[in-house]
C-alpha cells in the first residue's frame, strides 16, 4: 500500500515559508497544524467548526471533540491539543475575530467565507506541497507524520493507536515509517 510522504525538517520550512507567502497563510498554517499535530484527517479538518475549537468567549479549547458525523468511521471521538496547536489556534483566533465570533462557522473557510469540503481541503495540501516543490506528499502526510513521531518518541503503541483514533492497532502500524537508520539505533539500545 503506497503511503504517504513524511516531510524532512527542510520541506516542512520549505512547506512553511510557502505558506507565509500566500493569502489566507494564517488559515492554511491551522489546517497543517490540525494536520501535523492533531493527526485529523482532510474530512476532519473540513468538518470542523470555530465552536468545536473556541469556546463562547473565544478561548482555544485544549480538547476537540468531534461528533459521529464529523469523523471517517462515523464514531464520535476527542481530540486533545498540544500546545503548538494551540499556539496556532491564538494566532488564527488574531487574525480572524469575526469568524471566531461564530461558534457554527467553518474554521477553515473558503475565500468566499463558506466551508471547505473534504476535498477542497486535499485539494488545498496538494497546491501547498506542489508550490514547495514536495513530491509524494499529500492531506495524509501529516497524520503520518504525526503518528509516526509519536511511536519514534517511544510512545506505547496503544497510546498512538488510541491518538490516531484507530480501531485497529495493525493500521497504527502501518502508519509508522521504518528504515535502517532507526534499526540500527534500536538494536544498540541492547546492553546485556
Amino acid at each position: 500500500m503506497k503511503q504517504a510522504k513524511l516531510l524532512t525538517d527542510a520541506e516542512r520550512k520549505r512547506l512553511s515559508a510557502v505558506v507565509d507567502s500566500l493569502r489566507h497563510s494564517t488559515r492554511n498554517h491551522t489546517a497543517i497544524a490540525l494536520s501535523f499535530y492533531a493527526g485529523l484527517r482532510a474530512c476532519e479538518i473540513a468538518a470542523l467548526r470555530i465552536g468545536d475549537v473556541f469556546d463562547a468567549s473565544g478561548a482555544v479549547r485544549d480538547t476537540i471533540y468531534l461528533s459521529a458525523a464529523q469523523t471517517k468511521g462515523s464514531d464520535s471521538c476527542t481530540v486533545l491539543m498540544n500546545k503548538k496547536l494551540r499556539a496556532q489556534l491564538k494566532q488564527y483566533a488574531l487574525r480572524y475575530p469575526k469568524q471566531v465570533a461564530k461558534p457554527n462557522a467553518a474554521l477553515i473557510f473558503s475565500g468566499k467565507g463558506g466551508s471547505f469540503t473534504a476535498q477542497t481541503v486535499v485539494n488545498l495540501f496538494q497546491r501547498l506541497y506542489k508550490l514547495a516543490g514536495i513530491e509524494g506528499a499529500s492531506s495524509h502526510s501529516g497524520r503520518r507524520q504525526f503518528v509516526t513521531e509519536l511511536a519514534d518518541r517511544g510512545i506505547n503503541a496503544r497510546v498512538v493507536q488510541a491518538l490516531a483514533r484507530h480501531k485497529n492497532l495493525n493500521t497504527t502500524m502501518r502508519y509508522i515509517d521504518l528504515n535502517e537508520n532507526k534499526l540500527r539505533a534500536a538494536v544498540e539500545l541492547i546492553n546485556f
